[in-house]
């Protein structure tokens, strides 16, 4: 088994036919095909079924790719760390729940892509448990998530808590939205009848909001359910319905005049965003700088960002 031919059965794997996978290789399709037959050979097992719509992996193709992702992904860390200390070189896959991905990551981006031109990102955006995996299976270098109640089996860097806020449609100045005050506590809240959507059951986000409701003996019946951040919003901004999300999330859209804000007094709704690596792989120089301008991003969002961490409220029972 040879360095290359694991390095040309990622890319196959990823790009799903033998034409892109030897075009990202820089290699003739032949030359391609040919290594990979000969990698099945020494594994003893098919790795991929060849179908008219490309390359299908195989049980053994996934196994192969899940064990060894990571051991090449350490490779080109280390290759990137040993080479000239005069710039920041190499690759880096981020993860970001979505809210972070809509209010901070195209700042980010264009600050980091400035200032280290040699360093290509990919980020993927996902739920917290989704990433939390990806990130202990090497498939990204670090992550930046809502706050389990669960201990991780990964390292942990607090970065700030981020307040949750009601916000409705600016430009319906009446009818129901008329009447929803600038500040109100949860309970007041409810007694407004106020349509809302909130994510699924299943979002990190819904299961923060949720707690603090029940910490308060409330039960929140939202009229819709929607993951999609971008469409929530824009739900929200053409008709009369309202929502509870960080204010990063929407902080263009307060800042344009399109949403209103309205600050829940009690009890404050905060999240708890961490940044997660594997502790067995080293963050690379890269990553390290791209994680902590995305975390500095947050802060600067985040009013009180850098205030000490608000207790969490405890589960109800």
């Amino acid at each position: 088994m040879e360095f290359r031919q694991i390095n040309y059965f990622i890319a196959l794997i990823e790009e799903g036919t033998v034409t892109r996978a030897a075009h990202r290789m820089n290699i003739v399709q032949p030359a391609l095909s040919m290594q990979i037959a000969r990698l099945e050979e020494q594994v003893g097992q098919r790795l991929f079924e060849r179908t008219k719509q490309g390359m299908v992996p195989t049980a053994a193709g996934r196994q192969m790719y899940k064990l060894f992702l990571p051991i090449m992904r350490d490779f080109s860390s280390a290759y990137a760390q040993m080479q000239s200390s005069d710039g920041i070189h190499g690759h880096i896959s981020i993860g970001l729940v979505a809210s972070v991905t809509e209010g901070v990551l195209v700042d980010t981006l264009s600050e980091f892509s400035s200032r280290y031109p040699e360093v290509s990102v990919s980020v993927a955006d996902g739920y917290t448990g989704a990433l939390i995996d990806r990130v202990t299976a090497g498939r990204l270098d670090a992550a930046i998530i809502n706050k389990p109640r669960r201990p991780l089996a990964l390292d942990v860097e607090y970065i700030v808590d981020e307040e949750m806020i009601l916000i409705t449609g600016a430009a319906l100045g009446t009818g129901a939205n008329a009447g929803v005050p600038d500040s109100l506590s949860l309970r007041e809240l409810i007694a407004l009848d106020l349509p809302l959507v909130l994510p699924t059951r299943g979002h990190g986000l819904r299961a923060t909001i949720d707690s603090f409701a029940e910490s308060e003996g409330i039960e929140l019946q939202p009229r819709f359910e929607l993951d999609l951040l971008v469409a929530t919003i824009m739900l929200v901004e053409r008709s009369r319905v309202a929502t509870i999300v960080p204010r990063v999330a929407v902080h263009r859209e307060l800042d344009e005049g399109t949403l209103r804000a309205h600050t829940i007094t009690s009890p404050r709704l905060v999240r708890r965003m961490v940044g997660v690596s594997h502790p067995r792989r080293p963050l690379s120089p890269a990553a390290q700088l791209f994680m902590a301008m995305l975390a500095a991003n947050l802060k600067l969002r985040s009013p009180g960002g850098g205030d000490a961490p608000a207790p969490e409220p405890e589960p109800a029972t």
